[in-house]
């Protein structure tokens, strides 16, 4: 159950906040369409919070990332993010009512936020992990 609260609040409070910031700035959406893609996405991402840090950690044990360097690190804390958040992204914006070019062009901006912030989510999730007395591993 730790982890998947670890896990939860860490998603929840890291994209909540990137995905208003990139809704309202980078994709135009006004604040009511903002304010229901995060309604529509919170409970989406409780649901998929701990699926995803399976995945994240699957991938990082697969590519030999957790006992390297940082750049490899960085590299596949960004593909884990990309490859997981940027379709569901997708499909949270859309059902928000947001048109084929805002949803192109917020998932587009999504894609840059993970880009940017893939290892720097990867170490709050790591950390987040840590403040509910669990470590870097899946178990």
């Amino acid at each position: 159950m730790r982890n998947f609260l670890a896990d939860t609040t860490a998603l929840v409070v890291f994209f909540t906040l990137t995905g208003m910031l990139n809704e309202r700035y980078v994709a135009g959406m006004d604040w009511s369409e903002v304010a229901k893609a995060r309604l529509i996405g919170a409970p989406l991402m409780v649901l998929t919070a701990r699926p995803y840090g399976l995945w994240r950690y699957w991938v990082m044990d697969r590519s030999g990332a957790t006992h390297c360097g940082a750049m490899r690190a960085f590299w596949f804390d960004t593909l884990a993010l990309l490859s997981f958040q940027v379709p569901l992204y997708a499909a949270i914006v859309w059902s928000s009512g947001a048109a084929g070019p805002e949803v192109l062009h917020a998932s587009a901006g999504a894609a840059v936020i993970m880009l940017i912030s893939g290892r720097p989510y990867g170490l709050w999730l790591d950390l987040v992990r840590r403040w509910y007395g669990l470590s870097r591993r899946r178990r």
